[in-house]
């Protein structure tokens, strides 16, 4: 084994340098500021820098500037070369050993798949994506939300655009993530964050590894103005989502393996990005 894969093993076996290459993964394709990685993780700026720095270093990280801020994303090239390296040299070559899923198979089969989107408060952007997948699920999508830390109730605003779009909000409530995780839940096989607070969230890997992505967007409900001010927020918050699930049902799931599957995913996070910058 090449000595760069040992030696960034060594740099995620520190407990807290691999807590912020987590984070970074669960954020993926999103650059995300150092001030920011040492909020979430509650670290000193001082000793998130070092961390940084390692984690660079080992060419885990990409590193970028938007003005003053610095940015970090995870370096997915480097990382896959190194997880390769592990399954050529510990398993052998043989995916059957080491992966829970065969590579180089469809990641599905012709069956309608289960799509869950993920916000903190379950009141705007995730129940823009479940109305807006749901209307243009035909027999392929059955749409689902919730919230890691739900409202009580959802966002008048957000209600209203979704009426003025001519969707059923009566099938729409604030739900807890956790219904979709308990025994005897329906299998998830895409589960999407819309909003960086909840992709920060630690959470446990989802039984049955869906295909996850992070479509974050800015959050309307924190929108300041006037009501017409604030109601713009939200239809261009529900005019984003729009454009990434139309690509994202435009995909052909049957035919894709899952390598492919998750990078189209992938792909779709950050365009989205970029046309929000």
């Amino acid at each position: 084994m090449e000595k760069e894969i040992p030696d960034q093993l060594a740099i995620l076996g520190h407990p807290q340098r691999l807590a912020v290459f987590r984070l970074l993964m669960r954020r993926y394709p999103d650059r995300v500021p150092a001030g920011e990685l040492a909020a979430v993780l509650d670290v000193k700026p001082s000793t998130m820098s070092a961390y940084l720095a390692s984690l660079t270093g080992a060419g885990l990280l990409a590193q970028g500037r938007a003005g003053t801020s610095v940015l970090y994303a995870i370096d997915m090239t480097a990382v896959r070369r190194m997880l390769g390296g592990l399954l050529a040299d510990c398993c052998r070559g043989r995916p059957d050993l080491c992966l829970p899923f065969p590579s180089g198979e469809p990641a599905m089969t012709g069956r309608k798949y289960n799509v869950l989107f993920i916000c903190t408060g379950n009141s705007a952007r995730s129940v823009f994506a479940e109305s807006i997948l749901r209307k243009a699920a035909g027999t392929r999508f059955n749409a689902f939300s919730a919230g890691t830390r739900p409202y009580s109730e959802l966002n008048p605003f957000a209600l209203q655009v979704l009426r003025d779009k001519g969707h059923d909000v009566s099938v729409l409530r604030s739900k807890n993530v956790g219904e979709f995780a308990a025994p005897g839940a329906e299998a998830m096989d895409f589960v999407f964050t819309v909003c960086d607070r909840a992709a920060n969230e630690e959470c446990p890997a989802w039984p049955g590894q869906p295909v996850s992505g992070h479509w974050g967007m800015p959050d309307p409900v924190k929108a300041t103005g006037s009501d017409a001010e604030r109601a713009l927020a939200f239809q261009q918050a529900y005019g984003a989502l729009k454009h990434r699930i139309e690509a994202f049902t435009a995909l052909p799931v049957e035919s894709l393996d899952r390598v492919a599957l998750q990078s189209a995913v992938d792909e779709i996070g950050r365009a989205g990005t970029e046309a929000q910058a």
